[in-house]
């Protein structure tokens, strides 16, 4: 009722603004017509100033030369003409001097005696009917608190009577038993006495071994005790509705994975756009300057920069949801969502496949005891090529999990690219590793 009463009052004051500029606007218009005439007067009364001083000039003139005895009669009656004229348009301008003079009194007149007073009682009445308004609405805000306020007192009643109920204890053990992590305690570690030459690769016994206490931990054991780390706080529905975050900390954890994924392939999308629309103004750009007929290249420097803008943002808020994606669980998922970045000189930086969450993609504790035993027993056979690929530029491989190549080199192709813009490569040597999918030509087996 509240919000209506002022939704109503603030229409109706916009309403009541539009209406008061209106008249000021028609007393800007007659001010600024009485300034005209007031300029047109002006100007008629120095042309008359200055054509009778003529006029006298000419006249004395006359008489001087009327009165020479060395002057000839065509000089005197020349004289004499010239003095008339002069007279006669002095005449005139003390007409229209005086014909203006009338007409700016009659517009002056109008303007404080009339069109004035009728547009300040038009704003004296606006006015009155603003002030009337707000005291309706102070009458029915008023009105409203009294019907309210009882309500609003059993309210505080109810309040007041849930918080003396409250029982801390039993809220509580509710927090304890909706967060406790199920973990086992950590039993205590062995001696392992390496004089005698341990071979726990080969030793049966090491199969048995319990793992230390972080390594009980599984995923989470390159972070810190989860209890110690900011978590989001959980409640089920019927205590208190979750706060939404941006983190969908709020969700259950396969809930919250799954939209944190659907987030980045979201992100994924957006920053490939970008970083298409940012090569292909780039290569309008060099059009433009070995054509200048066809466009200037200047006029791209604001689309170029709004694009770097959008890139780096997304850059962001990708780097953002994969990390929470990894607080999450997201394990090798997180994987395929690095994409191409885009520096200030317009070149692509190419983030590894590999390697960024490798603490993240660990497997659960139930399997950890058996990695060693498994290592030395891998599938040492080589992937089949599926096709060849030839380097159209020069590739570092700084990041761990990709290979080097340089411009023209032709390598093997193991894995294709399955939308995330890497492809698997592999070199002559059986060196093997991830390299830009748009930074080389694959031609793939039939």
């Amino acid at each position: 009722m509240m919000m209506s009463i002022c939704i109503d009052l603030t229409k109706y004051l916009q309403e009541l603004k539009q209406e008061r500029k209106t008249y000021l606007m028609e007393a800007k218009k007659a001010q600024q017509s009485l300034e005209s005439t007031y300029k047109q007067l002006d100007s008629s009364k120095k042309r008359f100033e200055r054509e009778w001083r003529e006029a006298e000039r000419a006249a004395q003139y006359a008489e001087k030369t009327d009165q020479d005895i060395n002057a000839t009669k065509a000089d005197v009656e020349k004289a004499k003409q010239q003095a008339h004229m002069r007279a006669h348009i002095a005449e005139e301008c003390k007409n229209d001097y005086a014909a203006q003079l009338q007409k700016f009194n009659k517009e002056q007149n109008q303007f404080y005696f009339n069109d004035m007073p009728l547009i300040f009682n038009k704003l004296q009445d606006l006015d009155e009917k603003r002030v009337r308004k707000l005291a309706q609405g102070y009458i029915l805000f008023s009105d409203t608190e009294k019907h309210v306020m009882p309500i609003i007192g059993k309210c505080l009643e109810g309040i007041t009577k849930a918080g003396t109920n409250v029982n801390e204890r039993n809220d509580s053990m509710v927090v304890i038993e909706q967060n406790k992590s199920g973990f086992e305690r950590p039993g205590d570690l062995e001696f392992e006495d390496y004089s005698q030459g341990i071979n726990r690769a080969s030793s049966d016994s090491s199969l048995g071994t319990p793992k230390g206490p972080m390594e009980l931990l599984g995923k989470n054991r390159s972070k810190n005790f989860w209890i110690f780390s900011k978590r989001s706080k959980k409640f089920t529905p019927e205590r208190l509705t979750p706060t939404v975050t941006e983190d969908f900390g709020h969700l259950p954890p396969e809930q919250r994975r799954k939209r944190l994924q659907q987030k980045l392939e979201e992100i994924c999308k957006e920053l490939q756009k970008e970083v298409d629309q940012s090569e292909a103004l780039g290569k309008m750009k060099d059009v433009y300057e070995k054509n200048p007929q066809m466009g200037d290249p200047a006029s791209l420097a604001s689309q170029i920069s709004q694009t770097s803008q959008n890139i780096e943002r997304l850059r962001g808020e990708l780097n953002k949801y994969e990390t929470w994606l990894a607080e999450a669980g997201g394990r090798g998922d997180t994987l395929r969502y690095k994409a191409h970045t885009f520096n200030n000189n317009g070149a692509h930086d190419v983030h590894s496949p590999d390697g960024a969450h490798s603490d993240e993609s660990t497997p659960d504790p139930s399997q950890a005891i058996y990695a060693e035993f498994d290592d030395d027993f891998e599938d040492e056979e080589l992937t089949a090529p599926i096709g060849k690929c030839t380097a159209m530029y020069n590739f570092p491989g700084a990041s761990e999990g990709t290979i080097s190549m340089q411009e023209g080199e032709v390598l093997a192709v193991v894995e294709e690219d399955k939308g995330d813009g890497w492809t698997r490569v592999r070199r002559s040597n059986g060196d093997e590793g991830y390299i830009p999918t748009s930074y080389v030509t694959i031609a793939l087996n039939k």
